[in-house]
């Protein structure tokens, strides 16, 4: 996986740079091959932001948040992407069909 992080007013050091791949193995726990993540990381005047794009075989996962710690805000964002992944990936056993009323009602009632 070629992973893409980019910054707007600050210097991305080694550290950041690790606990970006660390977190973002994390997502790797639901099997499904991630396309190209990008991860901005910028820094506006009193919080850190982050914003992620990543491509997957079901859809795009877009996220974005922002923090007064740089490491936290990168947390909240991969909490946040798991999130989606978690939805995308179950989204087909939510649309299966459930029992419905007709069949849960006896036969002797209806009458």
């Amino acid at each position: 996986m070629i992973l893409n992080i980019t910054s707007k007013q600050m210097e991305i050091t080694a550290a950041i740079r690790s606990h970006v791949e660390d977190r973002l193995a994390k997502l790797e726990k639901w099997q499904t091959d991630l396309i190209n993540p990008h991860i901005v990381l910028s820094k506006e005047p009193k919080e850190f932001v982050a914003d992620a794009t990543i491509n997957t075989p079901n859809g795009t996962l877009v996220a974005s948040a922002k923090h007064e710690d740089m490491y936290t805000a990168i947390n909240d964002l991969i909490a946040k992407l798991e999130r989606q992944l978690n939805k995308v990936q179950h989204k087909s056993e939510a649309r299966r069909a459930s029992a419905s009323v007709k069949d849960i009602i006896p036969a002797d009632e209806e009458s």
